[in-house]
């Protein structure tokens, strides 16, 4: 006789993450996560209140795969290790960034994800204010993806970029892969790791150089 595994928070969210790998969080439901698990829908509700919070707690999960960083390690590489974990997290699981832009607000293990790359920041001798302006500046890299302009749709006929010959001239300047999700056909890789290393580059300078912001103004 085959023991039924017992319904639990974790295992309702870890059969929801996969799921979704699967099959996309659009089409992930309550009634198809119960069908998983051959349980009736309404056993769900005991452990997730609703899809929201479903997705909230899937998205916690997904975070605390996010590797620590090497101990002792200086805060520019370990900053860069951070972040390059946390983006390996998300290309595992992809539609994990398009759910945190979704959200009103950070989870937990968002919330402490952030305050570890601070506190990295912090213990490396950067300022509060100087990170302040660090974190804004870094956005949703500090999760490991961007938030690109346009994201290609392959339902449109692509335009004609002989009308605009410096977007053609970039556009084709430098090596593409097949299935990029950074932009059209752009090596995401490469492209995420180059604008992490100019801005990790551009803060140890501003940090050498003691830099503090110019005064506030309004309007």
């Amino acid at each position: 006789m085959v023991k039924t595994l017992r319904l639990n928070r974790d295992r309702v969210l870890r059969a929801a993450i996969g799921l979704a790998d699967e099959i996309g969080l659009e089409q992930l439901s309550m009634r198809r996560l119960a069908q998983e698990l051959d349980v009736v829908p309404m056993a769900l509700y005991k452990h997730v209140a609703n899809k929201d919070e479903l997705i909230d707690g899937m998205l916690d999960v997904i975070v605390t795969e996010i590797d620590p960083p090497a101990p002792g390690a200086e805060w520019k590489p370990a900053v860069r290790q951070r972040i390059l974990a946390a983006r390996q997290a998300m290309l595992r699981h992809r539609w994990a960034a398009r759910a945190i832009e979704m959200r009103q607000a950070p989870t937990p293990a968002i919330l402490a994800h952030m305050n570890s790359v601070i506190g990295i920041f912090r213990a490396g001798g950067l300022s509060a204010t100087l990170t302040h302006h660090v974190m804004h500046a870094l956005g949703s890299r500090v999760l490991g993806f961007t938030q690109e302009l346009y994201a290609p749709d392959e339902t449109r006929r692509p335009p004609d970029l002989t009308l605009f010959p410096h977007v053609l001239e970039i556009a084709t300047a430098a090596a593409h892969e097949n299935d990029s999700i950074v932009g059209a056909g752009c090596d995401d890789q490469f492209e995420f790791e180059f604008a992490l290393d100019v801005l990790l580059d551009g803060f140890e300078r501003l940090n050498d150089q003691n830099w503090t912001p110019p005064p506030f103004r309004y309007g």
